[in-house]
């Protein structure tokens, strides 16, 4: 048994059953790649996937049964190099972080840059996605840390930590009809409106807020980031509805900003890192730097405590359920 056999099993799972795809991943050929999977077949004296002549089309019960075993030997494999890569070298590596676009441009800039003044010699690789992308980064170990507000507590496999809540604010040009009166949603439902796209920054709490009024409002333009929503309300197109920490007074001089908390509630942003992970000194001090609650020993706690409830059987994590106790959404 080796780890490139362990890897190709992984990596046939999460490319679909193609095993050309695997073979770009890891680098080798179709037929080495399929005949690692058969090796290691031979040597468990099972059958892990399920063929079609000579395509895999799924796992068979016994593959089902193993992956999570095979997840885990990798994980650990990974988590011995970056072991030895701390004790090696204290102040270089590489931190990758994920997260939506509202989080990288409005929240993350300082924790970044108070990041790059203390380890200048750590890379940090920035990825943006929607926040069931940002899940799927951390999974796939393609990123260290993942920070969005939808999603990342609803896998299993990551610990989601509260950071921080906010609100909406209500966005339209100086002198507009919305800031002469006290705003409700009946009022905000009289005109087109400009906001996120399902799934991204609070836009289930927005949709809840008008159902729960029996209104149905007019969306004119769904849009990913508060950018382009701000572009469009500039434009004339509707009154738009963003995430209040991308209002900046000094900088968004066109428009003008009016709180909606109270008509949309308060969202909480969530810090996720995946189970059994092995994190770098350098991690948690950017975690600290983003959110300062979120103290080395509390991540640590953390990871502990439902790493060794997992490891006995003894604990079951349900979707959306957060590792502290205690913190509400």
């Amino acid at each position: 048994m080796n780890f490139q056999q362990l890897r190709s099993v992984r990596e046939a799972v999460r490319c679909g059953f193609n095993l050309t795809e695997v073979a770009n991943t890891l680098h080798t050929s179709q037929p080495g790649v399929s005949r690692q999977i058969r090796e290691l077949e031979e040597e468990l004296g099972i059958e892990l996937f399920v063929r079609a002549g000579k395509r895999l089309t799924g796992l068979t019960a016994p593959g089902s049964y193993v992956l999570p075993m095979i997840e885990r030997i990798l994980l650990g494999s990974s988590n011995l190099r970056k072991a030895g890569a701390e004790f090696a070298s204290q102040q270089s590596g590489l931190l990758s972080i994920a997260a939506t676009h509202s989080q990288a441009r409005y929240a993350l800039p300082i924790a970044v840059q108070s990041f790059r003044a203390q380890f200048p010699g750590v890379k940090l690789h920035l990825h943006q996605g929607s926040p069931e992308q940002v899940a799927e980064m951390l999974l796939s170990g393609e990123a260290d840390v993942g920070i969005a507000t939808e999603a990342l507590a609803q896998y299993d496999e990551l610990i989601a930590l509260p950071c921080y809540r906010w609100t909406h604010s209500v966005i339209v040009p100086p002198g507009h009809p919305l800031l002469q009166e006290p705003l409700t949603l009946h009022r905000l439902a009289e005109y087109p409106l400009i906001t996120y796209d399902t799934g991204f920054t609070g836009r289930n709490r927005i949709d809840e807020a008008f159902r729960a009024q029996h209104l149905a409002p007019d969306i004119a333009l769904n849009a990913m980031d508060a950018d382009v929503i701000k572009t469009y309300v500039e434009l004339g197109m509707g009154v738009g509805i963003v995430a209040s920490i991308a209002y900046e007074a000094e900088r968004d001089l066109a428009l003008r900003a009016i709180d909606a908390g109270a008509l949309f509630g308060i969202n909480l942003t969530k810090l996720a890192v995946r189970r059994g992970l092995y994190l770098r000194g350098y991690v948690y001090t950017f975690i600290e730097s983003f959110a300062p609650m979120l103290t080395r020993g509390m991540v640590e706690q953390a990871l502990a405590s439902v790493n060794h409830a997992l490891d006995q059987g003894i604990f079951e994590p349900a979707p959306g359920r957060l590792a502290i106790a205690d913190w509400d959404d």
